[in-house]
Order: C-alpha cells, then sequence, then structure tokens
C-alpha cells in the first residue's frame, strides 16, 4: 500500500476473470505472481453501474449454486473499474481494481539466490510511478551496485483435489521433515542448475548445510517426501479446513496450466419467446387456467368471452406448465430436485422464431432469404446484428477440470469465491454480432437415421464410452452410465459444419478466428433443434464492425459455405486424417479432423475439439451416402 491505497500492478481484460485467471488463479506478471483474492475484499465504494442485468443467467447461477449447496445471489457484478482511472497519475485513482497478493510468498533471489518469505524483511517492493504497474518488482540488496538485483517468485506450491492451494515447506524438506538444529528459522538458497529433464533445483540450508533436489518431491515417490494437505485457501485467508482434509498434496509448478480452472455459465440476453412469458400469465390468470386439464377444455375455454388469447399458446405447453404448477403446490416436487437451467433452449426458441421479435437495444435480428442453392440444406439464414452475451464465475476447481462430457462424475471439488454468501458473484458482458443457421429438420431427421447405426458413428460412441471410463475418479463408488451425456449425432454434424464455416469465415469477414465463438443447438427427436449461432466474443471494438453480419448476404453467404465444403474434402494431412476413427483402446473423441482442416482456438470452440469428424459432411471415400450436405453442393 502507498498512502493507504493499494498500488496496481497490472491490468486484465474482465473476460480474462472468467476464463483464464478469476479468483483463486495465479496470474504471471513480469516480476514475480500473484494470487486473485476472494470476494470480500472486492470494493465498489464510488462506483456506479456494475451490476450486469440478466435474470436468465442469474437464475442459472442460483440452480447451479443449490446443486453445490451454495448460497444464493441476488447480483451478477462486473470487476470493480473507474472510468479514468488509467490514464489517472495519483495513487487514489490507481487503487480501484481487483485484489490480489503474492503467491507464492516465498522468493528467489536472482544474484545471490537467498530463498525467504516476502515478510522476512529480505525484499523490497518497488513501484514508484503509479503510471507504470508493469514495472512493479520485489528487489534484494545483496550487491554494492546501485542497480539491486531481481527477487522472483519461487515456482513450486502444493495443491490438492479438493482444491486447496499451500506453499511449499522449504525448511521442513530439506531437512528431511525436521527442524534446522542450528536455527529455528534458517537461511536457504535455492540453485537452478538448469537441464532439460524436469526441474533441478536443490535447496540448501546456510545453517547446517543441508542439501535437497527438488526432484525428491516429484512424481508417485515424491508425494511420501511431502505432508499432508493442511487445507488451506489462500485467496479467501482461509488457513484451515474446518473439517479437515484428507486428500494428497502433490507438487505443482506456479505456472502450471492445471492449477486453476473456472466454472462458468453464459446467456445471450434476448427477447423472451412467447412460452417464457408463461410463469407470469399462470400468475396472473391462475383462477381461469386451473381448470385446463384436457384438450378438450382447452378448445372450450378459448371460445368464451376475453379467454381468446389462449390460442396464441401451444397447447401441449401450456397443459404441461398447468400441470407442473399444480403437481408444485400439492408437494409432488421435493425442493432438492434442483436440475441445472436449460440455457440454450429459450436461445433457440427466439432464434428460430417464424416471427422475429422487436429489436432491442441487446439484441436486433433480422431474416435474410436462403440462397437457391443452399435451399436444400439450410431452412433459415439470419443476421444477429446486435447481441449481448453475459458470463458468471460460479466457482473453480484444481488439478481436474469440471467436464461436460461427465456431468455425473465429481472429478473435481468446487472452491468457493467467498467465506461466506455475499449475495453476488463475478461477471462481464460483451457485445457483437452474430450469423444464424438453421439446418433443415427433414434434411437433419433423414441424416440421423442414415447414419446412427453406420460403424463410423458406433466408433463415435464406444470412443466417448471409453472417454468417459478413462475420465472416471477412481473416488467414485456409486452407479456409473458410460453414455451418459453423448450429445448425439446431431451434435456432430453441426459442429463440424460450424468448425468449417468458422474458419473460411475468418479470411473472409476481418475478424481473427479467435475472436469468433460457436453455440450449437443440437436436440435430439422429441426436440429437434439443429441451428448453429457463430458470433464476436471479445470485449473491444472489433466485436461491431459489421463485418460477420455482411457474410450473411448474396453473394458471400453462397460462396463462403461452398468454399467450405469443398475446403472439407481434402485436407494436407490426408489419407491420414481422411482415414482417422476413433479405435480401442483410444478414447480421443475426433475422427477426420485435425488442426489443419478444423481444429479452432480453445476460445472459440465450446467443446474443446471434440465432436469432431468431416466424414460426416463431406465423403472421403468410406460410406459416401451418409453425409448431411445434399448431393448438389458437394465439391
Amino acid at each position: 500500500m502507498s498512502n493507504g491505497y493499494f498500488r496496481r500492478v497490472g491490468a486484465v481484460r474482465p473476460s480474462h476473470l472468467m476464463f483464464t485467471a478469476g479468483v483463486g488463479a495465479l496470474i504471471d506478471l513480469p516480476n514475480f505472481s500473484v494470487l486473485v483474492q476472494g470476494l470480500e475484499p472486492w470494493s465498489y465504494a464510488g462506483l456506479n453501474r456494475y451490476v450486469i442485468d440478466e435474470p436468465r443467467l442469474r437464475t442459472a447461477v442460483n440452480r447451479s449454486l443449490q446443486l453445490y449447496g451454495r448460497e444464493q445471489v441476488k447480483e451478477l457484478r462486473a470487476a470493480p473499474w473507474d472510468e479514468g482511472a488509467d490514464n489517472a497519475k495519483d495513487w487514489a485513482s490507481q487503487g480501484v481494481g481487483v485484489p490480489i497478493t503474492p503467491f507464492p510468498q516465498w522468493l528467489r533471489c536472482t544474484a545471490c539466490n537467498l530463498l525467504a518469505p516476502v515478510d522476512s524483511e529480505a525484499f523490497t517492493f518497488v513501484n514508484s510511478n503509479p503510471r507504470t504497474p508493469h514495472e512493479a518488482k520485489f528487489v534484494h540488496d545483496c550487491t554494492q551496485g546501485r542497480r539491486k538485483p531481481l527477487a522472483v517468485a519461487a515456482r513450486f506450491t502444493l495443491v490438492c483435489t479438493a482444491g486447496h492451494l499451500d506453499e511449499f515447506p522449504y525448511t521442513p524438506f530439506v531437512h528431511g521433515g525436521g527442524a534446522c538444529p542450528t536455527a529455528p528459522r534458517p537461511l536457504l538458497r535455492m540453485k537452478d542448475h538448469g537441464g532439460n529433464q524436469a526441474a533441478n533445483v536443490t535447496i540448501e540450508c546456510v545453517g547446517c548445510g543441508a542439501q535437497r533436489n527438488i526432484r525428491d518431491a516429484m512424481g508417485e515417490r515424491g508425494r511420501r517426501n511431502l505432508p499432508a494437505c493442511r487445507g488451506r485457501h489462500p485467496h479467501l485467508g482461509s488457513y484451515f479446513e474446518y473439517n479437515g482434509c484428507d486428500r494428497e498434496a502433490t507438487l505443482m509448478v506456479a505456472g502450471a496450466s492445471n492449477q486453476w480452472f473456472p466454472m462458468t455459465l453464459s446467456a445471450l440476453a434476448l427477447p423472451p419467446a412467447e412460452d417464457d412469458k408463461l410463469p407470469e400469465l399462470l400468475e396472473e390468470r391462475w383462477a381461469e387456467l386451473q381448470v385446463i386439464t384436457s384438450r378438450e377444455i382447452y378448445d372450450a375455454v378459448s371460445f368464451l368471452p376475453g379467454l381468446g388469447w389462449i390460442k396464441d399458446h401451444d397447447p401441449a405447453v401450456l397443459m404441461a406448465a398447468i400441470q407442473a404448477r399444480k403437481a408444485a403446490e400439492n408437494g409432488q416436487v421435493p425442493a432438492t430436485d434442483v436440475r441445472p437451467a436449460d440455457l440454450l433452449g429459450p436461445e433457440w426458441a427466439v432464434l428460430s422464431a417464424g416471427r422475429l421479435p422487436e429489436a432491442t437495444d441487446d439484441f436486433a435480428l433480422e431474416e435474410v432469404t436462403v440462397p437457391n442453392g443452399l435451399s436444400g440444406l439450410f431452412a433459415n439464414v439470419r443476421q444477429v446484428e446486435r447481441l449481448r452475451e453475459a458470463r458468471a464465475l460460479i466457482g473453480f476447481t484444481r488439478l481436474d477440470a469440471p467436464d461436460p462430457e461427465s456431468p455425473s462424475s465429481e472429478i473435481a471439488t468446487p472452491v468457493r469465491l467467498s467465506r461466506s454468501g455475499l449475495g453476488w458473484v463475478p461477471a462481464s458482458e460483451v457485445r457483437g454480432e452474430g450469423l444464424f443457421l438453421r439446418v433443415r429438420d427433414d434434411l437433419m431427421a433423414d441424416w440421423v437415421r442414415r447414419v446412427e447405426k453406420s460403424p463410423q458413428m458406433v466408433a463415435h460412441r464406444e470412443a466417448f464410452a471409453r472417454f468417459r471410463t478413462n475420465r472416471r475418479s477412481d473416488r467414485l463408488t456409486g452407479p456409473f452410465e458410460p453414455m451418459q451425456g453423448w450429445p448425439g449425432e446431431r451434435y456432430l454434424a453441426l459442429h463440424t459444419l460450424s468448425h468449417l464455416l468458422i474458419r473460411t469465415i475468418a479470411l473472409e469477414c476481418g475478424y481473427n478466428s479467435a475472436s469468433l465463438a460457436e453455440r450449437i443447438y443440437a436436440g435430439d427427436d422429441t426436440d429437434p433443434r439443429s441451428g448453429i449461432l457463430i458470433y464476436t466474443a471479445v470485449p473491444d471494438s472489433e466485436g461491431t464492425l459489421g463485418g460477420l453480419v455482411t457474410l450473411a448476404e448474396s453473394p458471400h453467404f453462397e460462396r463462403i459455405v461452398r468454399t467450405a465444403l469443398r475446403n472439407a474434402a481434402h485436407c494436407s494431412s490426408d489419407p491420414l486424417c481422411a482415414e482417422r476413427l476413433p479405435k480401442a483402446p483410444s478414447d480421443h473423441l475426433h475422427g477426420a479432423a485435425c488442426h489443419i482442416c478444423l481444429f479452432v482456438s480453445e476460445t472459440t470452440c465450446e467443446r474443446g475439439n471434440r465432436f469432431l469428424d468431416r466424414r460426416f459432411l463431406v465423403p472421403l471415400g468410406d460410406e459416401p451416402d451418409a453425409v448431411l450436405t445434399p448431393a448438389e453442393l458437394l465439391p
């Protein structure tokens, strides 16, 4: 702190706090690393307009929090930020932001190799200019020169699968679990010998001369040399787990990619479909609607004076809503029966509706005539001229990532963002534009019928079962269903088509492919969704250039689709790529797909480049009749 204000040491985008390094994550700064603190010290005093209003996302957040036994929230809040603070010259303005703390708190002098904690008074924090936060650093006064040598973070930490994070116990480690015989807090030195075989770092006690290489703490054998997990959550200031921790501590380098995995939810701010107004309608007209228990009563009521509006609602949907409310009033639905909210369903209803909703500040949808040459593939092509996506962070995990393909396997333990319920969670929002494509329902249904029992699709299903079996945690002993979470045949075709179009669009519209994102609306026979939304998803001006929606117009769109399909027929890695199918014992979840032809960046793909196969769109030599694309469009 300086003059009562926290010093700024860096800057990140709001989306960075959602997906890359949010609460509980380690962030590498130019000269040291820091840990993002929990929500308690986040200050919004004097700030306006930090609440993100998205009721549908807030409902989904509360459902997910209830699944994990967490407190409900009332607000979604953007990270604290004061307009103009980036250019301010005083420390007061610079003090607005997300609080962090140095971690690991053991530092090593780059000149004399002294290893000591940051609170040992051996090191000095230097950051004299509020306009240059990237120059913040710790130095050690161990030389005679005017320029003091830099002190950097000692990179080793301890983590466990329960999400705990702790400092590496350097002093007990170098003394074989005991204490130094010469001093209670001896001086240590860390010497990095380099090399290309894992870590080669020696810890030396200056007092007694004991030495030990960090490799003695690595791997399965090394775990026996580590103490038990102490159950610490330093981002919360919590250094003791009340219920204890029975997990094994694991050595981890501070910059490892598996030290933090976010648990996020996102939703598009779209105008509600008519059916989304049913809860409010039932509340207002319950006395009149509760008598509708059959189609005959529905037809009779719709002819009564003043009730003709009932015909605007689907009878099956309306009666299902009435029955659900009656069941809840009679106590037939347990309060604990909570399932994750369907965020894609309402979006699909709006994007595919027969009547376009009125434009708002957050959403504008325009119909584009499907080119004659593509009428056999697409039922609708629509320009999303404006959209807003809200994202919320509800927790995080360490070591093991929460896997969308394994919803029932609790392979990772969610970690709280705050010590107690504060009534809000961090969120961000981005604005941009998009392109919505709806594949013909009859074409998709016929394709599913042809390929669902084909050897290629059977190979994908078997690979998915192996994938889930291999990913299943050894700690689980309950029932296990290998095919739970299978996205379905529709998803493979739509996802593959989406990637082909994204790669082609990136060359046409001026956006970098990493600036685009996808949402796949893939239903089943009972809920026949078959749509793709490709949209900009970056929090800057690049999301509103208009180049993406323009590509939906003639003649650009037909050229892009035909180019994408033509490119799908060939890959520089063929025939290896074209012949690839997941076969035992392999459990990869893609077929004819690779970085050359189909893979996109992690920020673009919603499934980590899984569930992709070119052979389901264009013939690659095996079963040419099992492709989605109509014959007249094939290259």
